[in-house]
């Protein structure tokens, strides 16, 4: 399963992250942005693959395609750390209760691939539910609901029946297979009561978190309009370019 992703140069310290200090902000924007800079990187390597190929120069052609593989190589690298530091930041013990996921930082691949490894653990450690912290999505481009959509998908393929809580920002899965009947029970707070929605008139689920959003979605239109290029990037893998690149470059 591809890997997918999303990052205002000033607002994004404070998007991702429920529960960040400015340190653990930081570093989470260093990761992302390191994984931007390939990016850029990775598409300047195949237009100018592109260029030669056309040109009839097919030794630079590949060479170029190999340096695009690199950059793509580390873009990934970047964004698996950034996933996973983002992931034990929200999830961490003391944070949320034992029954919830919180995806607020990952993007809609990542989230996917998390959620399902988590369903399946939950699962087989006989838990009967899961509430699942998506956001609503207020401060994502067109105030669309990215994550969301996602899970709905990812419990449809598994099987499992699921609610919006009364909270839209957050989810609710049986993970036993049945219905489900009225309001779904709360989430069971931590033995500290530190979960989000606790903190600072902070809404459960992603949503108002003084000035904050939810999935690495940020303020800003054109930051926006990069991430959502690294986004699709990342999703799609190598461009089509490559492939077509391929056939040259095996011969020489």
């Amino acid at each position: 399963m591809s890997l997918g992703c999303s990052l205002d140069a000033i607002t994004l310290t404070r998007a991702a992250l429920n529960h960040a200090s400015a340190d653990t902000e930081q570093e989470y924007d260093r990761l992302r942005d390191l994984a931007r800079q390939e990016a850029a990187k990775r598409s300047s390597c195949f237009d100018r693959a592109h260029q030669a190929y056309e040109s009839g120069d097919g030794a630079r052609a590949h060479q170029l395609s190999e340096e695009g593989k690199q950059h793509a190589a580390q873009m990934d690298k970047y964004n698996r750390q950034a996933r996973d530091f983002i992931f034990r930041e929200n999830n961490a013990e003391g944070r949320v209760p034992g029954d919830t996921i919180d995806l607020h930082g990952l993007f809609v691949e990542e989230a996917e691939d998390v959620l399902e490894e988590r369903i399946r653990a939950a699962r087989s450690q006989g838990q009967t539910h899961l509430h699942v912290i998506v956001g609503k999505g207020n401060h994502s481009k067109n105030h669309v609901q990215k994550i969301k959509p996602r899970v709905e998908q990812v419990c449809r393929e598994m099987g499992l029946q699921y609610a919006t809580e009364e909270n839209e920002g957050r989810m609710y899965v049986n993970l036993q297979g049945g219905a489900v009947h009225g309001m779904p029970p709360p989430p069971q707070a931590p033995n500290n009561g530190g979960y989000p929605g606790q903190h600072g008139g902070q809404q459960h689920g992603g949503q108002h978190h003084g000035g904050q959003q939810h999935g690495g979605q940020q303020h800003g239109g054109q930051q926006q309009n990069q991430n959502d290029d690294l986004e699709q990037a990342v999703k799609k893998g190598l461009p089509k370019l490559f492939k077509a690149l391929k056939g040259c470059c095996i011969v020489m």
